[in-house]
């Protein structure tokens, strides 16, 4: 990657929906240069998809947490399986494998403290995998607008 490729990345990390013109300025390069640059970042990987950013709170969210859970036995198929169900969960925001204390770390986003409390009473503890669970609440959460590449990528 080189410091064009570095520049696209930043500037449709902060605003996915940049026209090929407005980058192509932003960069001082042809039009046709960003986009076939912008179309190798695609094609390498480096760039897997773009998406909207969603308010949790303006589509009924409010209420975020970090709920930790541990599996047992902790086996490829059951951390799979987990896996595989809360990626599924409608409240679930993101989940991370890790390693130390617990297996899992969800972000979940929901209405409220009671849909908080049904998701990890009536629904988590109720898998039989699952032995233990942690839950934080989430006070504010700011995600960075550009994640820079190292100096050793590509």
């Amino acid at each position: 990657m080189d410091e064009l490729d570095r520049a696209l990345l930043r500037l449709l990390q902060q605003n996915g929906r940049r026209t090929n013109r407005d980058l192509a300025l932003a960069t001082h390069v042809v039009p046709s240069t960003s986009l076939q640059r912008v179309r190798s970042l695609v094609e390498r990987g480096i760039i897997s998809g773009f998406r909207a950013e969603v308010d949790l709170a303006a589509i009924g969210r409010p209420v975020q947490a970090l709920v930790s859970v541990r599996v047992r036995p902790p086996t490829r198929q059951v951390i799979d399986e987990f896996r595989a169900w809360a990626s599924g969960l409608v409240e679930t925001v993101s989940i991370f494998s890790t390693t130390g204390d617990f297996d899992f770390l969800l972000h979940v986003a929901v209405p409220d403290n009671g849909g908080l409390y049904s998701l990890v009473i009536d629904r988590l503890t109720e898998r039989p995998e699952v032995c233990e669970v942690r839950t934080s609440l989430v006070f504010d959460h700011r995600r960075s607008s550009a994640v820079e590449p190292t100096a050793t990528a590509e």
